[in-house]
């Protein structure tokens, strides 16, 4: 490796340590967790209350829920986190493409009815949204003025004026209430998931929408397989679709999200049209490249800073509308009754990695019911995309840090850690003994003397076994960093080490590390040109971890460089290619065969560095094994393995690692399985309102510290917002007679939010109010006898009118019982 320290250091502990099973405490609850697909929902839940299944990893229609007897047997969690959008083709092609026009695609935010989206396909259980972030995100409360600036409404004459404004600018003509370009009808392909009831009901509106404009609209049906293939794998110039019904679910709930709106709105995320395949037509936006790389980097130097920056990313995302958000989902999902520790965490729902971990019942074996057990590829590089792998993979591998579900915060899970900073602006200088990978001379070089960085984190690993036996050490943890450096540094054309996905996301992170330091077999410092106001943040930017032995990676790369296959979507369909999945046998296999030739050929990576050879034989030789015994060369560090995976039969099974050495206990997690949620109890608000008169807002709440109102005005712009502090669960909203004037008359919105400083997920409430002109200064008498002036609140509507009363107290608890699971009336 090109340096004495790193050598004595693995040199040290390069030897080969089994594990013993005797007196191994268990990591898990249960034993064996099934996973079987159930592709019928109601099918699901009926196996579910018959305990044939203790929990269905997806969402179960409202209507099947409805009442104490339909929830019989069940518990029932209401989980936040998912999200649905349209994905707008913008390539420019040899056929007319009217979304090649910003201005086309922008209207078809006018031309979604987002609220009949919530409240009929959904059942009432969302949100309308018009970005990636929903009322749920904690980034929600700091963009809303600008997410409330667009005022979309459904308004169809609206979306046909303006598409038809920017087709005939393109040289389009309508003939008989057909749109025509070149004598030829403009035709509109609709990629629609059939596989989901609720964006199939999105994909069919949206058809009939676009065909009332006068549109020829084809129809493509298919599942996420079929996806991949023809959406996000083909030239977008080929225009085999033109409009795509998407769904999204996350994997945590993020307090500081650097990467959803790179993921979403820009092009060198390798997510947008293109997916930056070079043969292929590729979407471009260099301003939303800079914005979201620099949220990405931590390139700014206070909160506010990177407040503008996220502000600034989400009104452009929305303005070239390539990505349109439509709802934020409430999924309800079920277990059988005798399931405890369930963690329904903020972003992923009860599917969270917590759950299996922690979740019991009264046998040995929890199994899992799942929309779908196979629907994209198992590699740890630019695998493990959909959610369904997810799932699994999330208790198969353990991470280094991860997600708090309930503030989003970075959570230390295999290694505890310091951080060293002077801010932005101050520098540390890195010990002599400090290296870095040369891409060039291809092996670990000194840094420089006197190099210096912005932070310095201090990781102290929590290292274990693999589960072929064989520890973890150092070495996996450098060639982790090697592999980054080497596949995210683009050197020329002819560079094999390039994925069209991984390298632009890793070319980010290597530009900010220096060096780092091996401090002993379990300790290594990083030294990194980044820079958070958290300094978990800046852990989790620095972290170095692998969730694969090494010599895995080094098969697997191996064989990308043969040209056998590819780490990602994109590049598999470019190049006529597997996209590589550890989990299928025919991959498994062929990297078994590397493996045997790395082993006979006694061939080490220049990334590992001089070892003794019985430690990388043995490497070699457990891989080997466990690919043979086992059909498959999923090999990672979690507290589950897995053991099967059978296409025929539609299930998975993995079995508790029991080894003695993995450092969590069963139950190591049960402090997430309890939460207590921000709510809103009650609320009073005047139905009427007169202009100039005061605005007053009692809300109760439970477990809050906070509420944040946002006032509409009849325009939709916003008028008045402002954060009141709660005491003993009251919130008095007073909003001043100078606010209330700028309202107009007619009707208003307001939506008020409950905050909590410990449970980052908010409970809001969203209603509407009647402005009216001031009658003048005559005093009125109110029922307790006192008077008001004629410029003042009329007080409360019910207290005035008992009749009318009864019928809009009725209303506001049936809002208010929506308001609880995130719906608005």
């Amino acid at each position: 490796m090109g340096h004495v320290k790193i050598l004595a250091i693995l040199l040290a502990f390069a030897s080969v340590v089994m594990c013993s099973e005797a007196f191994a405490e268990k990591n898990t609850f249960v034993d064996t967790v099934t996973f079987i697909q159930y592709l019928d929902e109601n099918t699901a839940l009926e196996e579910v209350r018959n305990e044939n299944l203790d929990i269905y990893y997806y969402r179960i229609p409202a209507d099947r829920l409805e009442g104490s007897d339909a929830r019989e047997g069940l518990k029932v969690y209401d989980s936040i986190g998912g999200s649905y959008s349209i994905l707008v083709n913008p390539a420019k092609s040899d056929e007319f493409n009217p979304f090649s026009i910003t201005q086309a695609r922008f209207a078809l935010n006018y031309l979604v009815d987002r609220k009949l989206i919530v409240n009929e396909l959904m059942g009432g259980f969302g949100s309308p949204t018009i970005s990636y972030y929903g009322p749920h995100d904690p980034q929600y409360l700091t963009i809303i003025e600008q997410l409330e600036s667009f005022n979309f409404k459904y308004n169809p004459k609206l979306a046909e004026a303006m598409i038809s404004d920017a087709l005939q600018g393109a040289g389009a003509v309508q003939k008989d209430g057909m749109w025509f370009f070149d004598e030829k009808p403009i035709e509109i392909t609709i990629f629609i998931r059939s596989d989901d009831p609720v964006r199939k009901s999105i994909g069919e509106i949206l058809s009939s929408e676009i065909q009332n404009i006068g549109f020829k609209v084809n129809k493509d049906f298919g599942d996420l397989n079929k996806a991949f293939v023809v959406v996000y794998g083909s030239d977008p110039a080929a225009l085999k679709w033109n409009l795509y019904t998407e769904g999204w679910a996350r994997s945590a709930f993020v307090k500081y999200d650097s990467v959803g709106l790179g993921q979403m709105y820009s092009p060198w995320f390798s997510n947008m049209p293109g997916f930056n395949d070079s043969s292929y037509w590729n979407y471009k936006n260099g301003k939303l490249d800079l914005l979201t790389q620099e949220i990405y980097r931590g390139d700014f130097e206070t909160e506010d800073e990177r407040t503008e920056l996220v502000r600034d990313a989400v009104t452009l995302g929305i303005e070239e509308s390539v990505r349109i958000f439509l709802a934020s989902k409430v999924d309800q999902y079920v277990t059988n009754d005798r399931v405890e520790g369930v963690v329904n965490d903020f972003g992923a729902g009860i599917p969270s990695r917590f759950t299996p971990i922690n979740s019991r019942n009264d046998s040995n074996e929890l199994v899992i019911g799942v929309k779908q057990i196979y629907q994209g590829a198992w590699n740890p590089v630019m695998g493990l995309s959909d959610s369904y792998s997810n799932h699994i993979w999330g208790i198969i591998s353990d991470p280094i840090a991860f997600k708090h579900p309930f503030t989003g915060q970075t959570l230390p899970v295999r290694s505890s850690w310091s951080v060293q900073t002077g801010g932005p602006n101050e520098e540390i200088t890195l010990p002599e003994d400090s290296v870095m990978w040369d891409v060039n001379s291809q092996t670990w070089k000194k840094v420089p003397t006197g190099t210096e960085a912005v932070s310095k984190v201090t990781f102290d690993l929590m290292l274990g076994d693999w589960h072929h036996g064989q520890e973890m050490d150092m070495i996996d943890i450098l060639y982790s960093l090697y592999f980054m450096v080497e596949w995210g540094t683009h050197t020329d054309e002819n560079d094999k080490t390039f994925d069209t996905e991984f390298t632009p996301r890793a070319a980010q992170i290597i530009e900010t590390i220096v060096g780092i330091n091996l401090v002993d077999e379990d300790t290594i410092e990083v030294y990194v040109d980044y820079w958070h106001f958290d300094e978990g943040e800046i852990a989790a930017w620095a972290s170095m971890w692998s969730v694969v032995p090494w010599e895995i990676s080094a098969a697997m790369e191996q064989a990308v460089l043969d040209g056998k296959v590819s780490f990602s979507r994109s590049g598999a369909t470019s190049k006529n290619v597997n996209w590589l999945s550890l989990i299928v046998p025919n991959d498994a296999h062929m990297l078994r065969g590397y493996l045997e030739e790395f082993k006979a050929e006694k061939y080490v990576p220049n990334s590992v560095g001089d070892t003794d050879w019985s430690y990388t034989d043995s490497r070699y030789a457990a891989s080997i094994q466990w690919i043979s015994d086992r059909n498959h060369a999923v090999i990672s560090n979690g507290p589950f393995y897995l053991d099967s995976y059978s296409p025929e039969s539609r299930t998975i099974t993995v079995n508790t690692f029991a080894d003695g050495v993995y450092p969590f206990d069963a139950g190591h997690w049960s402090d997430f399985e309890t939460v207590k949620y921000p709510t809103i109890q009650d609320i009073k608000i005047p139905d009427t309102v007169y202009k100039g008169g005061n605005l007053e807002v009692l809300v109760r709440t439970s477990d809050a510290t906070a509420v944040l109102y946002f006032l509409k005005g009849t325009d939709g712009s916003l008028v008045s917002s402002e954060i009141v502090k709660i005491d003993e669960d009251i919130a008095n909203v007073m909003v001043p007679g100078i606010k209330t004037d700028l309202l107009g008359t007619g009707a208003s919105d307001i939506t008020i939010f409950a905050v909590s400083d410990d449970v980052l997920r908010p409970d809001f409430y969203s209603t509407s109010f009647l402005v009216m002109e001031s009658p003048g200064a005559l005093p009125r008498v109110m029922p307790n006898g006192s008077t008001v002036d004629g410029g003042q609140s009329a007080g409360w509507l019910w207290v005035l009118i008992p009749v009318a009363g009864v019928c809009i107290m009725a209303f506001a608890l049936t809002r208010r019982q929506a308001s609880k699971s995130g719906r608005t009336a």
